[in-house]
């Protein structure tokens, strides 16, 4: 049986999430898995690298599935984009090791969260930035963030409260990249929890505008306790960047 990997891009702006669910069919999972039994005639069990949220996107998913197709990869990637909506795409499908997983064989992943820093809305972007109309102290924020960096438990910067797995990451970067009044948050580590990117970002925020110190971040960790950390961020700002693998530079995208 042959493992088939791709890379998938989405706009999430009318999708429950990356995971199928029982109650709607929309979803990205959902949406491609559809497709791709049409195409094989088989039950399809799709694995993607990252359960992305409601309203979150990606430039850089990636996802496996096994199947008995004769179809060539490139015979699958003109039928899929052929019939998905207008808003999901697939870039590239190719063969993949037999224990390859999309999740589990991951090393890294970066999300970036697009802030719009100004009092003026962008309207042609409002689905993909959350706008901030005070102004933030970049200074402040950058030093927050090389408190967060390292390994850590961040249960303090989880929803899920019930959690019974390790919470603990590690949290390669944070960096900062300013274009105009736009200002993105790039987040790389080897994992996050739930609602961990839109959290930091969230508490990040809060210290650019001296809603707190960025001598805080460290309290917030040892708390482990999501009550101290900041509000969540919404979710259009945020997108699932890129995926690395070890060892296989073609698994990620590239900006």
């Amino acid at each position: 049986m042959r493992n088939l990997q791709m890379l998938i891009q989405y706009d999430g702006t009318r999708y429950q999430g990356w995971q199928s669910q029982k109650h709607t069919d929309q979803t990205i999972q959902g949406k491609l898995t559809h497709v791709l039994g049409k195409m094989t005639g088989e039950s399809i069990e799709l694995q993607g690298a990252g359960r992305t949220d409601a309203g979150v996107h990606a430039r850089g998913q990636t996802a496996n599935f096994h199947t008995e197709t004769s179809l060539s990869c490139e015979e699958i990637l003109s039928y899929v984009n052929q019939y998905l909506p207008e808003d999901i795409a697939v870039l590239k499908v190719e063969e993949a090791g037999p224990r390859f997983h999309s999740r589990l064989s991951a090393v890294g992943k970066t999300y970036v969260y697009r802030i719009w820093n100004s009092p003026l809305p962008n309207v042609f972007e409002r689905r993909y930035m959350y706008q901030v109309r005070e102004p933030l102290d970049k200074d402040a924020m950058e030093h927050a963030a090389g408190l967060l960096c390292g390994t850590h438990d961040f249960r303090a910067f989880c929803s899920n409260r019930r959690m019974k797995k390790s919470a603990v990451r590690r949290l390669d970067r944070i960096e900062f990249e300013e274009k105009g009044c736009e200002l993105c948050l790039h987040f790389t580590g080897n994992g996050f929890l739930y609602h961990m990117v839109r959290i930091l970002t969230g508490t990040l925020l809060e210290t650019g505008l001296w809603k707190r110190r960025p001598e805080e971040m460290g309290q917030i960790l040892e708390s482990l306790d999501r009550e101290h950390a900041g509000v969540t961020a919404p979710a259009q700002g945020l997108c699932l960047w890129q995926v690395e693998y070890a060892g296989n530079a073609d698994c990620k995208t590239r900006r």
